[in-house]
């Protein structure tokens, strides 16, 4: 056994998957199992299984699978590798690098983003040009914080950072692909973030992954940040998380920009992250949800912070995260507040901060003339809309009595029309339910033949040589069953043995998902009888498989099947 495999099984032996998934989310035994509310998707009956026997989780609602690697994955947003040292820091384990070319790669990236950062951080110290420091002066940022952040400034320079990297033995198209130069039309290399005071963003292992940079004047665009890298990508980071973290299950504030950010954390509000210059993705408020089940959005009250800030309550709805609004007057932002305040009066705004559904509710008459019976009507249309998918009864009852007392609209008409939109909505849900479960009636006799000869070749891994003699991998159908089939023997051939783990690096987070759907639908089929009528499906499909392959009357005498 290879030592990096040796290692997978260590880590996964240190790491009972039934115990750390508690720290994440509450369990409750279930026969030999645990079963919880899944963690990445918002519902009411928990559908998030952890099977004890093959240390796999599986979640019936959203399909998403994998083991105690997988899980750290979609958690904690790291890639394969990552995770592995996630755990293995975790645990006390020593991790062996596998010097793959992807690998150095991304290493090389931290490195040239780890001597980018202190460049930067040198420069806003000690260059010729204080415009960045003093930026950052007149916002009332201390030098502490300056440390803290390790905030910098990038000179007007076409290429002081390029030919500073080039010094060091990067080459150029390294320099490229971790956006940090850019090449002209005419092949010449150049610096991406110029005259701009920088904010590096560091991940929650301490890599500088990118970096984000603000203009000192009116050029656009006024923010720039690191695009896709390897080590990079913006909609699956939040800035400052990494001094945040350390506050679990707090409150957490969510925030526009970094200044915001920064000024906050300076007067002693740690939990305040801020997204990377796009709207807030699913991906991110996973993320915070695994963090604290409480975020306060604090988005400018002009009309794209409160469009902004709509969205984004609707993305922590799905991930089950609580959301209060931060409603600031007398300032345009948390920054100037705390400057105009203070620290103790900002707290009390985050003590008192807005139900995101009165928010909402209140948000509905913006434009509204409520003395137009057709206007108040629609008014009440949405409202109406928005409480039938509360999922709480007694959440119900209470913003019904709200909207009726505040229109002066019968309660007892408004909560008939909301229970007929329930009705309605579930109704829907039924139908919808009824045409999947047509679907996996009536699926492919084909597709479960290919996935029960997956599932028997992970449970008899040490017969892989006859398995595929009897199953070659030309009578799949599908592509994605033939290159799990394929990969499985690749693994098993390679490694004497096989683990669910080793598939992380080949599969994506669906993916893997649906490979554990597989073994689980499969559990308790995993017979002889059963694979050989599996094979014996496949190949009266297969037009043609090859002139060594045993014939189908000669599988069935194999496996001692009568012919039906």
């Amino acid at each position: 056994m290879a030592e990096f495999e040796d290692f997978i099984s260590e880590i996964r032996n240190a790491n009972p998957l039934e115990n750390f998934i508690s720290s994440y989310i509450s369990l409750k035994k279930s026969s030999r199992n645990y079963v919880g509310n899944c963690p990445f998707h918002s519902e009411r009956t928990p559908s998030f299984t952890v099977f004890t026997d093959t240390q796999s989780f599986y979640c019936f609602g959203c399909h998403a699978g994998g083991d105690v690697i997988t899980f750290t994955m979609k958690m904690e947003n790291l890639e394969f590798i990552e995770a592995l040292k996630f755990l293995a820091e975790k645990s006390n384990i020593p991790f062996p690098e596998k010097n793959t070319e992807k690998t150095k790669n991304k290493t090389r990236i931290y490195e040239m983003n780890r001597l980018s950062a202190n460049f930067f951080y040198n420069n806003l110290l000690r260059g010729s040009n204080k415009a960045g420091l003093n930026y950052f002066i007149s916002r009332g940022i201390s030098a502490k914080t300056i440390k803290k952040y390790g905030l910098g400034f990038a000179s007007d320079s076409w290429n002081e950072l390029t030919d500073f990297l080039l010094s060091k033995g990067y080459k150029e198209d390294e320099i490229v692909d971790a956006w940090l130069g850019k090449r002209s039309n005419s092949g010449r290399l150049y610096d991406i973030f110029r005259n701009r005071v920088i904010f590096p963003i560091v991940d929650l292992r301490g890599n500088v992954i990118g970096f984000g940079g603000r203009v000192l004047d009116d050029s656009k665009p006024k923010y720039l940040n690191t695009g896709a890298t390897p080590v990079f990508d913006k909609g699956s980071n939040l800035f400052s998380l990494n001094h945040a973290k350390s506050f679990r299950n707090q409150k957490f504030i969510l925030c526009e920009g970094y200044m915001d950010v920064i000024s906050l954390n300076q007067a002693g509000f740690e939990t305040a992250v801020a997204t990377l210059g796009t709207a807030l993705t699913p991906s991110q408020a996973r993320i915070l949800k695994s963090y604290t089940s409480e975020i306060i959005l604090s988005y400018d009250s002009d009309s794209a912070g409160q469009n902004a800030t709509r969205k984004a309550i609707n993305i922590f709805s799905d991930v089950d995260a609580t959301t209060k609004i931060l409603q600031i007057n007398g300032a345009k932002d948390p920054d100037e507040f705390i400057k105009k305040f203070g620290a103790e009066r900002f707290r009390r705004l985050i003590d008192n901060a807005k139900d995101s559904n009165v928010f909402v509710l209140d948000s509905f008459e913006n434009g509204v003339d409520i003395n137009s019976d057709d206007e108040k009507n629609q008014l009440l249309n949405k409202a109406s809309r928005y409480i039938a998918e509360m999922k709480s009864p007694i959440e119900r009852e209470l913003y019904i009595s709200r909207i009726a007392n505040k229109y002066n609209f019968p309660v007892n008409v408004l909560r008939e029309y909301i229970d007929n939109i329930i009705r309605q909505n579930e109704n829907s849900k039924k139908k919808q339910q009824w045409e999947d479960e047509k679907k996996s009636i009536f699926a492919s006799k084909e597709i479960q033949s290919e996935e029960r000869i997956i599932s028997y070749l992970i449970e008899n891994s040490e017969d892989y040589e006859k398995i595929e003699t009897d199953a070659p991998t030309d009578i799949f159908i599908t592509e994605f069953n033939k290159r799990v089939y394929s990969t499985i023997l690749s693994i098993i051939k390679n490694n004497n043995f096989f683990s669910v783990s080793l598939l992380n690096s080949e599969f994506s987070d669906n993916e893997m998902g649906k490979i554990i759907g597989i073994m689980v639908k499969n559990k308790n089929l995993n017979d002889s009888i059963t694979f050989a009528e599996s094979i014996e499906t496949l190949k009266n499909q297969t037009k043609s498989i090859g002139n060594d392959e045993i014939s189908n009357e000669d599988l069935l005498n194999r496996y001692k099947i009568k012919k039906q």
